[in-house]
């Protein structure tokens, strides 16, 4: 590194960070927010256990056939699976909405990083044109 900033004008080295290295660290960073946001949500895995027990609270049907107790227990075991469901489902939608956001965040923060040089010499370009 330090025989490439001897040996190099700044003007390549300006150009090597703003178009290569910069670019390679902010599209790291960029893939690790939505990584991250992914894991933090656990999109996955509640893919996987979308129609399982809420907080696995279920009832047991007993060893004996009794109506009424096998009727309660699939009721509630039922109800369970779908609150289950809809939380889920809940935390889905917020997890990919936010990985959405994450991602044209990220498109334009890298967008505007490459085309910031253009708009600072544009800038210049327009502020000499107000003078003169």
């Amino acid at each position: 590194m330090l025989e490439r900033i001897l040996t190099q004008n700044v003007i390549s080295l300006w150009i090597q960070w703003q178009f290569f290295d910069a670019p390679k660290n902010i599209l790291k960073g960029w893939r690790n927010f939505l990584k991250f946001n992914l894991n933090y949500f656990s999109v996955q895995t509640l893919l996987k256990t979308l129609f399982s027990h809420w907080h696995r609270y279920s009832y047991s049907y007993g060893k004996k056939f009794d109506p009424g107790r096998y009727f309660e227990a699939f009721t509630f075991n039922v109800m369970s699976r779908v609150i289950g469901a809809i939380l889920r489902t809940f935390f889905i939608i917020i997890g990919l909405l936010i990985e959405i956001f994450i991602f044209f965040s990220g498109l334009i923060l890298f967008l505007g990083w490459i085309i910031l040089p253009l708009l600072l010499i544009g800038s210049f370009f327009y502020g000499f044109g107000i003078l003169f």
